[in-house]
C-alpha cells in the first residue's frame, strides 16, 4: 500500500521520521508532498495512493475523484471540516481524525491568550486575575476537558455546556454543568469555545449570545473561525467597551477588530496544535490508524459513518 503525507504546512522532521518508521514497518510505502503551492500538485500526488495523511489540507470532491485507489484519509488533528465527507462516502473512502492528540496544546494556548487579555495585553496598566473567575467551556470534548483541568490550577470556577455530553459526565469531571449555552454566557466571566463548525454552529456566536456575558467578559476562540458571527460581535464590542476577544484564528474582519485597541488579539495563523509534542503525537496517531485499518479493518475513529 502507498501512503501519502500531503502537508502544505509540514510536520516536524521527528514526526515525519516516526510516520515513516510506522508505515514501512507495516510493509507499506511512504511518499511525501510537503510545502506544495498548487492544487495541481496535490491532484497529481494522489493519483495512485491508497491512504493520505493531512493536516489542514483540503480534500474535496475533485481530489477524491483523482485518487482512484484511495481507501482512507486521516486528518492529523481533531477538526475535519477540511474534508468533504459526503464526497468521501460516495467514493467509498473512510475518513478519520486523531482526537485528543492536540488537546493539551490547544488548552495551554487558551490560557496563554487569556492571561494576556486579562493583563491588558501587557500594556503596563493594572489588569485582573483569573483566580475566582467563572470560566465557561462551550463543548466538553478532549480540548474542553484539558481546559477545565488547567483552569482548576488557576483557581477558576469552571462551568460547561455540551449538547452531546450528559450533565453527569461533566459533573463527574468536577465541572458545573449548565442547562444551555445561553446560561453559560450569562453566568461566566470568560467563555472558551471548543465547538466544531457545523450547520448548527456556524455564525452562532454573535451579538445576542455574547451580549449576555458579565461586565469585563472575555471570549476565547481556538475552535473554528466560522462559528463567529463577525459583524454581530463587532457591533456588540463597539457598544460594550468592556468586552475582549482573543483567538488563534484570524477573522475575515481582522482589520475592524484591530481598531478595537486593547480589546482584541489574534495570532498571525492558527496556533492551537503548533507544538512539537502535538505535531509528533498527531502524526504518529494518523500513521498507526492507517496501519490498523489495513491490517485489521479498524475504523474506530471514522467520522463519515
Amino acid at each position: 500500500m502507498k501512503v501519502l503525507v500531503a502537508t502544505e504546512k509540514p510536520f516536524a522532521a521527528a514526526a515525519v521520521e516516526g510516520i515513516r518508521k510506522e508505515t514501512e514497518a507495516a510493509g507499506n510505502e511512504l511518499v511525501l508532498l510537503e510545502k506544495y503551492t498548487e492544487k495541481s500538485q496535490l491532484l497529481a500526488a494522489v493519483a495512485d495512493v491508497d491512504a493520505i495523511i493531512i493536516r489542514s489540507d483540503k480534500i474535496d470532491a475533485e481530489v477524491l475523484a483523482a485518487a482512484k485507489n484511495l481507501k482512507i484519509v486521516v486528518r492529523a488533528g481533531a477538526g475535519y471540516d477540511n474534508v468533504d465527507l459526503a464526497a468521501a462516502t460516495q467514493h467509498g473512502v473512510v475518513v478519520e481524525n486523531t482526537p485528543g492528540q492536540n488537546a493539551n496544546a490547544v488548552a495551554e494556548l487558551v490560557f496563554g491568550l487569556l492571561v494576556s487579555a486579562v493583563r491588558g495585553f501587557y500594556n503596563g496598566k493594572a489588569g485582573t486575575e483569573l483566580l475566582g473567575k467563572k470560566l465557561g467551556i462551550l463543548a466538553f470534548g478532549n480540548v474542553g476537558r484539558n481546559v477545565a483541568r488547567i483552569a482548576k490550577g488557576f483557581g477558576m470556577d469552571v462551568y460547561a455546556y455540551d449538547a452531546y455530553c450528559p450533565a453527569d459526565v461533566i459533573e463527574a469531571a468536577g465541572v458545573k454543568a449548565v442547562a444551555c449555552q445561553d446560561a453559560l454566557f450569562e453566568q461566566c466571566d470568560v467563555v472558551s469555545l471548543h465547538i466544531p463548525a457545523t450547520p448548527e454552529t456556524k455564525q452562532s456566536i454573535g451579538y445576542d449570545l455574547v451580549g449576555k456575558m458579565q461586565q469585563g467578559g472575555v471570549l476565547v476562540n481556538t475552535a473554528r473561525k466560522e462559528v463567529i458571527d463577525e459583524s454581530g460581535l463587532l457591533r456588540l464590542m463597539s457598544e460594550r467597551p468592556d468586552l475582549r476577544f482573543v483567538t488563534d484564528i484570524k477573522p475575515d474582519a481582522d482589520a475592524d477588530f484591530q481598531a478595537l485597541e486593547g480589546r482584541y488579539f489574534s495570532t498571525p495563523k492558527k496556533m492551537g496544535a503548533q507544538t512539537a509534542e502535538a505535531n509528533i503525537n498527531a502524526g504518529l496517531a494518523a500513521a498507526k490508524q492507517i496501519t490498523a485499518f489495513f491490517n485489521d479493518g479498524c475504523t474506530k475513529f471514522q467520522v463519515n459513518k
